[in-house]
C-alpha cells in the first residue's frame, strides 16, 4: 500500500468514524431544559466538538490499523471482489513478471 493510499484510507476511516461518534452521548436542549429561541429542541445543549474529534481520532487510528493490517497481509484483496472475472490471472511467484498475451487475430481463410 502506498503512502497516498494509506492517507486516503485513514481520511475515509476518520470521517466514517466521525459520523458514528457524533450522535453518541448527546444532551439535547430539550433534555437540558434550556431551549434557545429559534433553535429546535433536539439541538445539542453543549458544544463538545473538541472531545468528539479526539474520540474520533483515537477510534479511527485503531480501525485504520486493523484495515491496513488486513490489506497488507493479503487476507483480503481486490481479487476477492472480482465477481465478473475481469481481472487478469495472478502472476507466478517466481519473481518473473507474467506475460500478457493477446488472443490470436481471427483469420478469414477459405479453401478454394
Amino acid at each position: 500500500m502506498s503512502i497516498s493510499a494509506a492517507f486516503v484510507l485513514f481520511a475515509m476511516t476518520w470521517f466514517l468514524v466521525l459520523f458514528v461518534v457524533l450522535p453518541l452521548r448527546i444532551t439535547t436542549q430539550d433534555e437540558d431544559g434550556k431551549v434557545v429561541p429559534g433553535t429546535p429542541p433536539g439541538a445539542p445543549a453543549g458544544f463538545v466538538m473538541r472531545r468528539k474529534l479526539r474520540q474520533t481520532t483515537v477510534a479511527a487510528v485503531i480501525v485504520w490499523a486493523v484495515l491496513s493490517g488486513i490489506i497488507l497481509s493479503g487476507a483480503i484483496s481486490v481479487r476477492d471482489f472480482d465477481f465478473m472475472g475481469r481481472l487478469p490471472e495472478r502472476p507466478a511467484i517466481t519473481g518473473q513478471p507474467a506475460e500478457i498475451t493477446a488472443p490470436a487475430p481471427a483469420t478469414d481463410e477459405t479453401d478454394g
